[in-house]
């Protein structure tokens, strides 16, 4: 038998509870209620071959609460004139809260609902468009409104999110809600208050006109003869990335790793410093200028990831030329092979001819499947020796 089932209507109710739809209406005002949900009933042959089980069904139905019974008649040759049901209805959504055991977040949600309405009515279309997750932050939704209307009042403030004094609420709670609050502030700020370009939790601050912490740029020299601190030769410095903007040091090569040890422990070398890199985020080194009178060299993994960072580091220094991510590089040091996990797939239109060649061997497992040689796995001796090698003068053709 496969006739509707007490569990299935509260299966039906549930999914339209799930989806928004039964609580969308206390704030669009659309009817929801009464609402009727078809029945499979039993057949005219299921009376005549299950009559008693079907008697049980429809006893069983009649004593579900909180639903209304409609049923329908029909003539049956052996039991004469039958009243089958043909569908139940949930006359109001108290009713459809109490099937569902839902009457406390119901009344939460009317809760944010009329403070929404009383504080802040641009917020209603979120509430009505995700009502599950207004119940969730039901008590945190004043607060929330709070925050808001602070911003609506101090577009762009220009502040760190520590020194928002609004009563109530510390800078941690907006930290911690800062994807609600996106949300919310892209519904009622107006579009000059909002960066469009600058997405994500991660970027929050400057999106809604905040201070955010500096980016910090570490670098070492590796010539002690470029001063930067009197007295500390080949310093290890961090400096927030407007102050290494205005820097002027007296060198031609700048390394950029991404491993911690090989930026540590690259061998001291004429007119050069090396910078422990930031991965994909380039935009702090960027701002200085004068990098772009520089050679650059960049000295990532051996995989695909390695080469889409250079490729994304070109698209703010375009003169970056790569450090040991080449096929000789590569092949010296099949003892020390890894796996990369989920490799890069997309094409990387910055890459030379012969970066693009290897990154393509990479890419299409034609060496091996996901390769990878990580930077620091390159012998030290091979790294030396190819700094030599670019210290040397070019060689005269005659």
């Amino acid at each position: 038998m496969n006739w509707t089932t007490q569990q299935d209507i509260k299966a039906r109710l549930a999914r339209l509870w799930d989806s928004g739809d039964l609580l969308r209406s206390l704030v669009t005002g659309e009817r929801a209620f009464p609402l009727r949900l078809p029945l499979k009933a039993p057949s005219s042959d299921d009376l005549t071959q299950q009559f008693d089980a079907a008697r049980r069904w429809m006893a069983e139905l009649q004593a579900v609460s909180n639903i209304r019974i409609e049923c329908r008649e029909i003539r049956h040759r052996v039991q004469g004139v039958q009243r089958l049901p043909q569908s139940v209805w949930v006359d109001t959504l108290d009713d459809a809260s109490a099937i569902l055991a839902k009457r406390r977040d119901v009344e939460r949600f009317n809760r944010v609902a009329d403070v929404t309405r009383s504080r802040l009515p641009g917020l209603l279309p979120w509430i009505a468009q995700r009502p599950l997750a207004a119940i969730e932050l039901a008590e945190s939704w004043p607060n929330l409104i709070s925050v808001v209307l602070w911003l609506l009042e101090h577009p762009r403030p220009q502040i760190y999110l520590r020194q928002v004094d609004i009563p109530g609420v510390h800078s941690k709670f907006i930290e911690v809600h800062r994807a609600v609050l996106s949300e919310l502030l892209d519904l009622v700020l107006p579009p000059t208050a909002i960066l469009a370009d600058k997405t994500g939790v991660g970027q929050f601050a400057i999106r809604y006109g905040f201070l955010d912490k500096p980016s910090r740029i570490r670098f070492r020299i590796l010539d002690e003869r470029i001063e930067l601190l009197r007295g500390v030769p080949k310093p290890d410095v961090a400096l927030d990335a407007e102050s290494f903007a205005h820097l002027t040091l007296a060198c031609e090569n700048v390394f950029v790793t991404e491993n911690e040890t090989n930026f540590l422990t690259l061998p001291s070398m004429p007119k050069a410093i090396v910078i422990f890199g930031a991965g994909y985020g380039w935009d702090a080194l960027a701002q200085a200028r004068w990098l772009a009178e520089r050679k650059i060299h960049y000295w990532g993994d051996i995989d695909t990831h390695g080469f889409a960072i250079l490729d994304q580091l070109r698209s703010r220094l375009h003169h970056v030329t790569s450090f040991l991510m080449d096929r000789e590089t590569l092949m010296r040091h099949e003892a020390y092979w890894g796996d990369e996990s989920d490799p890069i797939l997309h094409d990387l239109p910055r890459l030379n001819a012969d970066e693009r060649m290897l990154f393509d061997d990479l890419r299409d497992n034609r060496i091996r499947k996901n390769l990878r040689l990580e930077q620091e796995r390159v012998g030290y001796g091979w790294v030396t020796d190819r700094l030599h090698t670019m210290q040397q003068p070019p060689r005269n053709p005659s």
